[in-house]
């Protein structure tokens, strides 16, 4: 039997052993079955066809350089998405290549125990699986790649992005204490230090933010807690004013407000919510902040009046590296688009809703809810 029509047919064989192979070596062992299995049919079989396509000596010497000939779409597909799964689930690049290795081991393996005359041609074949497992490997680990870049991308944007919050503050508070305190000496040469650190950390933060500012992927992770939204919303307020010494948002806390949420996270919404509003509101003293709770959840809310999103807009508001309405019509603006997502991604990784409307007269409102419970 020739290998392609070997395949074929022991196929649900050799897909048991790459799901027992998987199994061994899996981070995660509450996966199940369909996990565990994943793209292994499709890869088989897409092999098997690629196989039974005719290629000629100089094609099969190029593909063996990896300059051609096409490749085979159901086949990248499948390892594509595969590389793409194993990375959400918690493969590591070497557990996943392994993968491959053994399953081209497992599938000549047990051709060979069925050969009784092997012949000439059954070394093409060979090749031929070998040239398509290649294909499948490379096109996984390239998928898997991307997944580990976007991860690392993600995670350094939010970083730049709310590292400039906290530096905002320092600078502010700094600037104040060097006009209002008589500082002398020491004191004096303190604060100067302090004022040129944070201008050189800022510095390295919007570098930070241009390295990502073009890429970017994958959910939060959350650690729940209890906590108290009204006492979280009343410090990201005060942390919003030391870099805005002119700003006045007002608090309305209506019923419990208590609930399970990462506390950290929880601090990056609110962050991101009360400094887009001073940003783009007409009167910084004119922002409003409603917490409302329900029976199983926490309902917020932050209001400014101010220029419209435009209603196109809407749909892609939390988007990443979107540009504003203030950039569009060519006015400064420090914001690279991450804010609003960084609030989208913390909203879903803790199962709530987020919906935005926006209109000259009624002004923009951002309405959060929040299950109690994640």
């Amino acid at each position: 039997m020739r290998l392609s029509e070997f395949i074929v047919v022991e196929v649900d064989r050799v897909v048991d052993e790459w799901e027992q192979f998987a199994r061994a070596i899996t981070p995660d062992d509450n996966l199940d079955r369909a996990t565990l299995r994943d793209h292994a049919r499709s890869i088989l079989l897409a092999a098997a066809r690629d196989m039974t396509t005719a290629q000629t000596a100089q094609e099969q010497a190029a593909k063996a350089k990896g300059d051609g000939p096409e490749k085979t779409p159901s086949l990248d597909k499948a390892a594509a998405s595969h590389g793409e799964l194993r990375h959400n689930v918690g493969f590591d690049l070497v557990q996943m290549t392994s993968e491959f290795r053994h399953l081209r081991a497992c599938v000549i393996r047990l051709w060979v125990e069925s050969l009784q005359s092997p012949d000439l041609a059954y070394f093409q074949d060979m090749i031929r699986f070998n040239e398509a497992i290649d294909e499948a490997l490379a096109e996984s680990t390239a998928a898997y790649a991307e997944q580990v870049n976007h991860s690392r991308d993600i995670f350094l944007a939010i970083l730049g992005h709310d590292l400039r919050a906290p530096l905002q503050a320092v600078s502010m508070s700094t600037e104040m204490l060097m006009r209002k305190a008589n500082l002398e000496g020491d004191a004096l040469t303190c604060a100067h230090h302090i004022k040129r650190g944070t201008r050189h950390m800022a510095a390295m933060v919007s570098d930070l933010l241009e390295l990502v500012r073009s890429r970017l992927g994958k959910s939060l992770p959350i650690e729940p807690k209890p906590m108290d939204l009204a006492d979280a919303a009343r410090e990201a307020i005060a942390q919003a004013c030391a870099g805005n010494p002119e700003c006045d948002p007002t608090i309305t806390v209506q019923g419990d407000t208590h609930g399970t949420w990462d506390a950290g996270r929880i601090n990056q919404l609110l962050q991101n919510l009360i400094g887009n509003a001073l940003q783009h509101g007409s009167n910084k003293r004119d922002v409003s902040v409603v917490l409302s709770g329900e029976a199983d959840s926490v309902r917020l809310t932050v209001h400014n009046y101010g220029v419209p999103i435009p209603e196109e807009a809407l749909g892609t508001i939390f988007d990443p590296l979107v540009r504003n309405a203030d950039e569009e019509l060519g006015q400064p603006s420090t914001s690279l688009g991450l804010g609003l997502f960084i609030v989208k991604e913390v909203v879903n990784a803790h199962r709530g809703t987020i919906e935005v409307s926006s209109s000259e007269l009624e002004g923009t409102l951002f309405t959060v809810v929040l299950p109690r419970k994640v």
